[in-house]
């Protein structure tokens, strides 16, 4: 018996009338989030960037060469404010990671582009972050991953607003 299913037992013997079974998916699904996140911030931790800084790095190298992006496709694909964006994109120019250029589409936009000491960062990084992502993950089939997927997608897909909702907080409060 783990955790949630000690925190399921104690709900059904206490709240008999309230159907505890989301709180298992839900509970669950939320310890392995905390792992893989604690995981893997320990590893920037020894470069000096935060999780949230990582994500606009990871944005900017899988968007593929040039490696730059205007700040609102940025936001977008981060679920940020262009307020909360621009602190990132401030914190990561001080540390040389990023460049600002002019947005040659928007005279008052701007581009954001990865330096060549961002670049080798994220690439250095990436193995790193995937690998904590696989370690969660390896206990599953090939087919057992496809299935879970499928499912947490219809999941997210019936609350995508709520899902959006819920990142752009947590995000912007860290």
């Amino acid at each position: 018996m783990d955790k949630v299913d000690l925190l399921l037992k104690q709900w059904a013997t206490e709240r008999p009338d309230l159907d505890s079974s989301p709180m298992g998916v839900i509970g669950r699904l939320t310890i392995l989030n905390r792992s893989v996140e604690k995981g893997f911030q320990q590893s920037l931790e020894n470069v000096h960037i935060t999780m949230q800084e990582f994500d606009v790095l990871a944005v900017l190298r899988r968007c593929g060469p040039p490696f730059q992006q205007a700040v609102g496709v940025l936001c977008s694909y981060t679920l940020l404010s262009s307020g909360a964006m621009t602190n990132r994109i401030d914190r990561l120019v001080k540390k040389e990671l990023v460049l600002r250029k002019p947005n040659p589409e928007d005279r008052r936009g701007v581009i954001v582009a990865l330096s060549e000491q961002g670049r080798t960062l994220i690439d250095e990084l990436l193995p790193v972050r995937f690998e904590e992502a696989y370690k969660i993950v390896s206990v599953l089939s090939s087919a057992e991953r496809n299935d879970l997927e499928k499912l947490l997608k219809k999941m997210t897909d019936a609350h995508s607003e709520e899902c959006a909702a819920i990142v752009d907080i947590n995000l912007n409060n860290s």
